[in-house]
């Protein structure tokens, strides 16, 4: 399995028809899009905009940020699962508007016991600064889904929107010579020429049981993850859409851009290009419900990567709240007593700002962790010139001046490291 990923930069998006690219400048046919959306009968309607980065504007609540990637003709199908039939991803060439986003906003608000405007999208000041979506140009789409549906409904909805979207802007470069290619060597147990280096794996989280999935939620090549097993992944899957976020995924941080530039996975792939570590492979798992859960899961996982993968060293990420910390934290100490060196990747939902609170674990054998920022940071950010959400009263509430959480910017905090969030002992 190999994975080419083909780069055409993209510095200004602009609506005009048809579709096309020209240098690095994308124009985007509302019609065709619009037509495209409205295949879904779900949906009444669709509005679209752009913002760019450095512009006074706020945008939400963030449903999903997906990067626009399309397959080249005679690969397999993009999100596979959800677009198309469920074949293997991570196999062929994937071109990349590389710089570009699609952004969708949902007209209904998140849990209201964390925050009224969800995650915002900001493209200036101090909070455009801390994240990376802020650099983007953002095509963003909002559907109106009809009256009455059920909740887990209008947010499927909104995230097949998204992606075929994301798919359609991405098959204007199809027939374009991309700036660069990125070919991804080949990794796994059996490869041969790395004697001697050390084998590492990475145990990643792709949801948690303290939300039960929806029957037909897609999230691991388009199905749920309801009596899941840890399952051993080619890490170009993950990068190439065969997982993308839950429904639920508000809280966590996680979007389907995360997936597709998993900052782990290529750390671990650019270690392997550089003959630093052998890469034998990842596992897909997921948080527990109770103990029982737990204990099967965490030993499932430990076991491929010591037996199958027969790695020597595994890094490992959670996913979700508080509660996955304790797989992760088990995880790693069954591995550590099979002689697996391990190192953890948290970051804590605690709003003491206190050391006790963040951790949620304390297990001497897993004493490599690394802490990649909470929720103690704030912001009072301004008015700005222009707020584009779904409906006049999300409209009104992102406005400004007001005081928010890094939490509930988009791109600021996640659990698997895509964040510029550290911490600071004092």
């Amino acid at each position: 399995m190999q994975l080419t990923l083909a780069h055409h930069p993209i510095t200004d998006l602009h609506f005009d028809a048809p579709a096309r690219l020209e240098g690095t400048v994308l124009f985007v046919d509302v019609a065709q899009l619009r037509g495209l959306v409205l295949k879904d009968d779900s949906i009444v309607s669709v509005d679209f905009d752009i913002v760019r980065p450095g512009e006074r504007c706020r945008a939400g609540p963030i449903f999903d940020v997906i990067e626009p990637r399309a397959k080249a003709p005679g690969c397999s199908a993009d999100f596979p699962g959800i677009l198309g039939a469920p074949t293997p991803a991570g196999m062929g060439t994937t071109h990349v508007l590389a710089g570009a986003a699609v952004s969708v906003l949902a007209e209904i608000s998140p849990d209201l016991t964390r925050s009224a405007t969800g995650r915002v999208l900001e493209m200036s000041g101090a909070p455009a600064e801390a994240s990376d979506y802020a650099a983007l140009a953002h095509l963003l789409v909002i559907p109106h889904t009809k009256p009455g549906m059920p909740r887990q409904a209008i947010e499927k909805t909104y995230r097949i929107a998204g992606i075929r979207v994301a798919v359609a802007l991405a098959r204007t470069a199809l027939d374009h010579v991309p700036a660069d290619r990125q070919t991804f060597e080949p990794v796994g147990p059996e490869e041969n020429g790395r004697d001697g280096l050390p084998r590492v794996a990475y145990v990643g989280q792709i949801f948690s049981r303290q939300r039960k999935p929806a029957v037909d939620e897609p999230i691991l090549y388009g199905a749920n993850t309801d009596g899941m097993l840890p399952v051993m992944l080619h890490p170009d899957e993950w990068l190439d859409g065969a997982i993308v976020p839950s429904l639920t995924s508000w809280f966590g941080g996680t979007e389907t851009y995360f997936y597709q530039n998993h900052p782990i996975i290529l750390d671990i792939y650019q270690r392997h290009h550089a003959r630093e570590i052998n890469f034998v492979g990842t596992i897909a798992t997921i948080a527990g419900s109770d103990n029982f859960d737990r204990e099967r899961h965490c030993c499932a996982a430990a076991n491929l990567v010591k037996w199958n993968l027969q790695a020597n060293g595994a890094v490992l990420s959670k996913y979700g709240g508080g509660l996955p910390h304790a797989d992760l934290a088990e995880t790693a100490r069954l591995l550590e007593g099979m002689g697996v060196r391990t190192a953890v990747m948290v970051s804590d939902v605690s709003r003491d700002r206190r050391v006790e609170s963040a951790l949620l674990f304390n297990v001497p054998e897993v004493d490599a962790i690394v802490y990649n920022g909470g929720n103690g940071t704030r912001w009072e950010v301004p008015r700005v010139d222009r707020v584009i959400a779904a409906t006049p009263e999300f409209i009104e509430m992102l406005a400004g001046p007001m005081t928010i959480d890094a939490t509930n910017i988009v791109g600021v905090t996640n659990q698997q490291g895509a964040s510029r969030m550290r911490a600071l002992v004092y």
